[in-house]
């Protein structure tokens, strides 16, 4: 540490800190980031997670499509974000037969004879063209926003009233449950369910919930630089967290790992924190402290009383898996490339989730696990050493729905064994082989799988409940009137800025909070 007094001290060393480190450095202002792992890059870490293999997976988050163009641009960030060729794959048994439902992301015409394969007819196709063209007029309407002060609901309706198209998406996503327009126009119980999937992913929810957190949930999957298409980043996340890294250190910022907190003072004029760290005791003063934590931890650290609310208790199995080759699918027509560089949904009918989510809600592991997986090296085998890729090796990632924190809590390794089995098992219905035998194996003979429950999350990376969105996500607009013209980041605390996920329009791998805590921070000084 070169100093005892910084201008801005960030707690935590996730995307989202080192953006704003980086604005921040680049400003003038002296930065100072703690970090409590011994590694940088928080919930966007690659990790060699099997140690007997060169395999750089990401651990906790896996695509990217809400990190805004303006940022990489701004902070000069060397990324390559590339495209699936495969939208999305669904498995499906239509009179003993074996098919599936392809999205393709190159060619229309695919996707259009997928769907009559699937229906006898294009109908559904292009209802399904009419539904999206609702959540592509709200991102055209209101990404630009995202990195502005926060602009009212009712000015932001009024920017909605310009068009038929932008006041149906308007009401159909912001005032009223996403089911009914789901149910209005799509027909087809599968394509109900694949395009619900994305209103599920992190939260307990279904589509008549009254919080409308479903339709908060579905909104930050599908406005990313007004298109929503997720990519891959070359290298894995980590190469995220790692350039990251590199634009902050440039920019002035130290970094400090292995930190332990154990004191903040936010109610002085300065703001203070202490920590120790290379197993000495320090503590250092701030104009101004970013947190890029949860509420949930902030709270712990200064003694406030938080109240959750239901929507925030995190629903999501994570499994990464290292595999020696890809297995072969009892739809015979699609190669397994096909199918698995896109997201393979399994169990995610409509009906069938509606289902899940009571059996959730009512404290019990669903019999039937919605879940979804893709394969990253598919798009980018860059994060594999060469003599993997030769070999035919492959890493797939499994996200599993309808999986609360309370289900693990009593016994989170119990249960984590018999959700990894049942989701598992999810999957293998649509193999000629269970993907178990496909898994590499480590030296000890142990197969290279991990497992990743709500409780798990929380242990390590601090998100309350397990929620993956650190909390239930929110509507990219203020809906309190104290918040109007605020950068959604304040706390109750003076210039003390949320950083991270927690904060208004935070959430998933965007460095939106991380921008905003900057310019909050920039407009005070």
């Amino acid at each position: 540490m070169n100093r005892s007094k910084y201008d801005v001290v960030i707690l935590g060393a996730g995307h989202n800190g080192l953006v704003a480190a980086s604005y921040l450095g680049r400003a003038g202002l002296s930065v100072l980031l703690l970090e409590k792992n011994d590694y940088i890059g928080g919930a966007t870490t690659s990790q060699k997670i099997f140690p007997d293999y060169d395999a750089c997976l990401s651990r906790y988050a896996y695509l990217v499509s809400l990190f805004p163009q303006k940022i990489i641009r701004d902070l000069g960030l060397n990324l390559e974000l590339r495209r699936r060729g495969t939208a999305s794959f669904t498995p499906y048994v239509n009179h003993g037969h074996h098919g599936g439902l392809l999205l393709s992301n190159l060619d229309e015409e695919l996707s259009r004879k997928s769907f009559v394969e699937l229906t006898g007819s294009d109908a559904e196709f292009e209802r399904l063209k009419k539904f999206y063209a609702l959540p592509r007029k709200f991102a055209e309407q209101i990404w630009d926003s995202m990195l502005e002060p926060l602009v009212a609901k009712e000015e932001m309706a009024r920017r909605f009233n310009v068009d038929e198209i932008a006041r149906e998406a308007w009401r159909s996503l912001v005032e009223e449950p996403l089911g009914n327009a789901i149910e209005r126009y799509l027909e087809n119980d599968l394509v109900r369910g694949l395009v619900f999937t994305d209103a599920k992913i992190g939260v307990l929810t279904q589509p008549y919930d009254s919080s409308l957190v479903q339709n908060r949930c579905f909104l930050y999957h599908l406005i990313g630089n007004k298109t929503g298409e997720w990519k891959v980043p070359v290298g894995g996340m980590g190469a995220v967290s790692s350039e990251l890294e590199r634009v902050a250190r440039k920019a002035g910022a130290e970094i400090l790992t292995n930190v332990n907190l154990h004191g903040l003072n936010v109610t002085d004029k300065t703001r203070s924190v202490e920590f120790r760290v290379d197993g000495k005791q320090e503590t250092v003063e701030a104009r101004f402290l970013l947190v890029n934590f949860g509420r949930n931890v902030l709270a712990k650290f200064t003694g406030r009383f938080l109240q959750p609310d239901r929507t925030d208790e995190g629903s999501v199995f994570k499994i990464n898996m290292l595999l020696r080759r890809l297995p072969k699918l009892k739809a015979k027509k699609y190669p397994a490339a096909d199918a698995f560089s896109g997201t393979f949904h399994s169990d995610e009918g409509y009906e069938q989730m509606n289902i899940s989510f009571d059996q959730a809600s009512e404290g019990r592991l669903p019999e039937r696990t919605p879940c979804e997986m893709y394969c990253h090296t598919l798009t980018d085998d860059s994060i594999l050493a060469p003599d993997l890729r030769e070999q035919g090796f492959h890493t797939m990632t499994l996200f599993g729905l309808d999986a609360p924190w309370n289900l693990f809590v009593r016994d989170n390794e119990n249960m984590r064994r018999e959700a990894e089995r049942r989701f598992l098992a999810s999957i293998n219905q649509w193999l000629e082989e269970p993907i178990e035998d496909c898994l590499a194996i480590a030296r000890d003979g142990r197969r290279c799988i991990e497992s990743t429950t709500p409780v798990d999350i929380e242990d390590a990376l601090g998100m309350y409940h397990g929620n993956i969105f650190q909390d239930a996500p929110t509507f990219p607009f203020a809906e309190r009137k104290e918040q109007v013209g605020t950068w959604g980041v304040e706390t109750e605390h003076e210039n003390v800025f949320l950083c991270g996920s927690s904060a208004l329009r935070g959430g998933a791998v965007s460095g939106i909070p991380g921008h905003n805590a900057a310019r909050a921070v920039l407009a005070r000084v």
